[in-house]
């Protein structure tokens, strides 16, 4: 195998397909990146049995052939390269990869590329289109809520429901849910899955153009992949029954308040730094006189409180939340005013905004 490519081409496709290899790899051939070359272009492979990437980039192919590299080690080199183009070569016979830039000169040990479980391209039940747009906001707005415990894997992933030209994205750690709705043509029939947290995180990592894309979505009841221009990504769904998340949203609340996105995050923000340092980090909002005072308080370093303006349509209220919970949120709205909707000091809460009413999130409030 002996081939020529931009270094920014190489450098960006093994930023994507490592997010595939594990830090701690069942196997040592897993902590590589199968290469192959052929037809001017080289096919960059990695999984970790539950993730699969492929990602292809052109390339100036001399001798086709495959071999793979070790992962991290070949990042890391090819990214300080100095030139502008990469030479790799591989030398079956010494076992060996080359790789050149103007005056750098490396050679890694490969491991045997016919070992490799290399990713194969499945065709599912479900195939249909969404634009890389729609896509992105659905996992922004949602995957932050997923829980880090994989003691229940369920939660470790984001719900995705299509129903009849509708997709809606549900994640929730069970103190917080996300949901975020938008339509979806061309899709016919009901599915649901949950897809892992990690894919998605590293998804939204790839749908970052700035020209609007297709991505290609292929389903069963085990497996899902998406593929967007040179990037097909493949991953196991999570087994397991997600809750009815249409039942956590309250039909009607007894108070709506109407705050401001910019100032209300500040106040939060600077409040928190008493509460921080405790497990709940927990912020108390007092509404009356159409005012919010927000507070909070460490037995061992002190306590802090800022007002701001809100607009209370209902009964006045005290309520406290888990801050980082509040703010999780607010960073993600665009809109100069948000509302909380609320039932009472221990039912769950909603933030939401005039303009996108295809955004919900719960949050539950802390007994204070």
């Amino acid at each position: 195998m002996k081939f020529k490519c931009k270094k920014t081409d190489i450098v960006q496709a093994l930023s994507i397909v490592m997010k595939a290899v594990s830090p701690k790899p069942q196997t040592p051939i897993l902590s590589g990146i199968y290469i192959k070359a052929e037809n001017n272009q080289i096919v960059l492979q990695a999984t970790d049995y539950q993730l699969g990437i492929i990602c292809n980039i052109p390339a100036e192919v001399n001798i086709a052939g495959s071999a793979v590299l070790a992962g991290r080690y070949a990042q890391e080199i090819i990214r300080r390269l100095p030139g502008e183009e990469v030479d790799i070569e591989y030398s079956a016979e010494e076992k060996m990869i080359y790789i050149k830039s103007n005056r750098s000169r490396f050679s890694i040990l490969s491991m045997e590329a016919e070992d490799y479980p290399t990713v194969t391209k499945f065709e599912g039940q479900h195939n249909f289109q969404i634009s890389d747009v729609t896509l992105r906001d659905l996992i922004v707005y949602t995957s932050f809520a997923c829980s880090a415990d994989e003691a229940r894997p369920v939660f470790t992933g984001c719900l995705m429901d299509l129903q009849e030209e509708k997709v809606t994205m549900v994640a929730t750690n069970t103190h917080r849910m996300a949901i975020k709705s938008d339509r979806l043509e061309d899709f016919h029939g009901n599915q649901r899955m949950i897809i892992p947290g990690k894919l998605l995180n590293e998804l939204s990592k790839v749908l970052q153009s700035d020209m609007p894309r297709t991505v290609n979505i292929s389903c069963s009841n085990t497996q899902i992949s998406f593929e967007v221009d040179n990037v097909y990504i493949s991953s196991r769904l999570i087994d397991g029954k997600y809750p009815d998340y249409a039942r956590a949203v309250p039909l009607d609340f007894k108070t709506n308040i109407t705050m401001q996105t910019e100032e209300i995050r500040g106040i939060i923000d600077r409040v928190a730094l008493i509460s921080r340092t405790n497990d709940y980090n927990v912020v108390t909002l007092e509404f009356s006189n159409g005012m919010v005072k927000i507070s909070s308080m460490n037995p061992e370093i002190g306590n802090g409180e800022e007002y701001g303006t809100a607009v209370i349509d209902g009964e006045d209220i005290r309520i406290a939340f888990n801050a980082d919970y509040l703010n999780d949120a607010l960073k993600l709205i665009k809109e100069q005013e948000f509302t909380l909707s609320m039932n009472g000091p221990l039912s769950s809460a909603a933030i939401r905004t005039a303009s996108d009413p295809y955004f919900t999130y719960i949050v539950t409030p802390v007994r204070s």
